[in-house]
């Protein structure tokens, strides 16, 4: 594993009187780091900042490579595009470009030798399912395939650090497990970022998740660190239809089911006390977490 690090240390941004982020600080090392929060918590404005879209109002980003050099990430310029990959929550991908030629175009962009850039281009189509339309143009691409070649152009380079915004919007079941899966084989020396509202996607593959509340850390540790601190108060509770209404207003209610054997509703439950007679505790899940710290303004 590489000796890399990625430091924040105090960054904050305003948008007029809003604070998007406040004296965020966090260090980074090899391994995929989740940034979960609801919308406007400030994810998409740290990772703007790390990649130099934006600029900060205050505090600073230094990247120590392997050697133990430091240096200020927002003034390391082509040297920086080098080490950073990044997938955008909306990537501008050229509609009349092939898919082969953006990807082309982005290894010119980040210096690659063209012989590695064609290798590398022709691994990264595979692993993202896209080996088969290399010369088709991405205006004609479903917004699945956009987003994988969204990620392809991201990872492309073998950066060292990767800023991935929502990298599974969009995509099917089946393709989120094996990007996930790809993102995790990728991660032993990278430092992968991850921001998203699927919190499924990040749960077993990253080191650290850290929370925002509006531009605030509310908290930062381990998925299985984090679930611990709500254990007891995930509950399984069986109750017929007619009851739901009056659950949903007693409890937070996370997810509603049907048991076919008994054409009863059995209800996921968040709550510091026993709903009722007829439940059990289940072990909880980094969603329940997510959804025990945010609440109600985790679904706006």
């Amino acid at each position: 594993m590489k000796n890399i690090k990625l430091n924040i240390n105090g960054v904050s941004k305003s948008y007029g009187k809003t604070k998007a982020l406040i004296k965020f600080t966090a260090s980074f090392e090899p391994g995929i780091y989740a940034l979960l929060g609801p919308n406007g918590s400030g994810k998409t404005t740290l990772m703007n900042i790390i990649t130099d879209n934006l600029k900060a109002d205050e505090g600073t980003i230094t990247f120590t490579d392997e050697n133990g050099t430091e240096e200020n990430t927002l003034k390391m310029g082509v040297r920086f595009r080098e080490k950073l990959g990044f997938m955008p929550q909306y990537p501008g991908l050229y509609p009349n470009f092939t898919v082969e030629r953006l990807l082309s175009y982005m290894a010119a962009l980040k210096g690659l030798d063209k012989k590695k850039a064609r290798d590398d281009i022709e691994q990264i189509l595979e692993a993202v399912e896209l080996s088969d339309i290399p010369r088709r143009r991405i205006g004609a691409l479903s917004g699945g395939m956009k987003q994988r070649l969204s990620l392809a152009q991201a990872v492309l380079g073998d950066p060292e650090i990767l800023i991935l915004d929502e990298p599974t919007a969009g995509l099917d079941p089946k393709q989120r497990i094996a990007i996930r899966n790809y993102i995790a084989k990728i991660a032993f020396n990278k430092i992968i970022i991850i921001a998203t509202h699927v919190v499924s996607d990040v749960e077993y593959i990253a080191r650290d998740v850290i929370m925002l509340k509006k531009g605030v850390i509310v908290d930062n540790a381990p998925p299985h660190e984090l679930t611990k601190k709500i254990e007891g108060k995930v509950w399984r509770v069986n109750c017929t239809e007619a009851e739901v209404p009056s659950m949903q207003e007693k409890f937070r209610v996370t997810n509603i089911a049907k048991d076919e054997d008994t054409g009863n509703v059995v209800l996921r439950v968040l709550s510091d006390d026993k709903p009722s007679e007829s439940c059990e505790n289940v072990p909880p899940s980094l969603e329940d977490y997510y959804l025990y710290v945010f609440g109600d303004i985790a679904s706006v």
